[in-house]
């Protein structure tokens, strides 16, 4: 073989893997996203919009999850599964004399909770974005939900608002507070 003919398939060769690890690249890229849609399910739509893109939402998303990671999220003892359900009931029955305070006692209510199972309960966005890894579906409740206890503080929210941000702390409720050991992320796990 001459010089010309081994510089061609020497070109040949890194062409090929170059077109090779692009493919392997642009698979596991995809491969990726659909994982992240799959876990985080509408919230993924909504950091795309927060985010400006699928990019940036991704690198939110997956930092989401490290964060959460880290954390020692466990489930609740069955005593505290029972003072938690307890107080909702107490919750609900106060609704009907003083709505605003149910509101705001439920919104303690689900701090506690979350505290509780090992998350974090600074920050509303920070819960949030925590809550999102594991609790992708019910997050948009507890948003909702804040938003119509912000407008209540502001003397802008009716009865039937706050009816409905009794409703969305509930669904955020039931999840963490159902949740049995089996069912918790195992951090190890990961």
């Amino acid at each position: 073989m001459d010089n010309t003919t081994m510089l061609i398939m020497a070109i040949v060769v890194v062409v090929g893997a170059l077109v090779a690890a692009a493919l392997i690249w642009n698979t596991t890229r995809k491969r990726r996203s659909q994982d992240l849609r799959d876990q985080f399910g509408p919230e993924y739509d909504r950091a795309v919009d927060t985010f400006g893109g699928p990019r940036p939402a991704e690198r939110e998303l997956a930092a989401r999850q490290k964060r959460v990671e880290r954390l020692h999220i466990r489930p609740l003892s069955p005593e505290l599964h029972q003072r938690f359900t307890e107080a909702w009931k107490r919750v609900q029955a106060r609704f009907v004399d003083d709505p605003s305070m149910a509101v705001s006692e439920a919104n303690g209510l689900v701090k506690e909770v979350m505290q509780a199972r090992g998350y974090p309960i600074g920050d509303f966005e920070q819960r949030a974005a925590d809550i999102s890894v594991d609790h992708p579906n019910v997050v948009a409740h507890y948003r909702a939900a804040r938003d119509i206890a912000l407008s209540n503080h502001q003397g802008r929210a009716g009865t039937e608002e706050l009816r409905q941000a009794l409703v969305h702390y509930r669904s955020l409720f039931d999840e963490l507070l159902l949740e049995t050991p089996s069912t918790v992320r195992r951090v190890s796990a990961r």
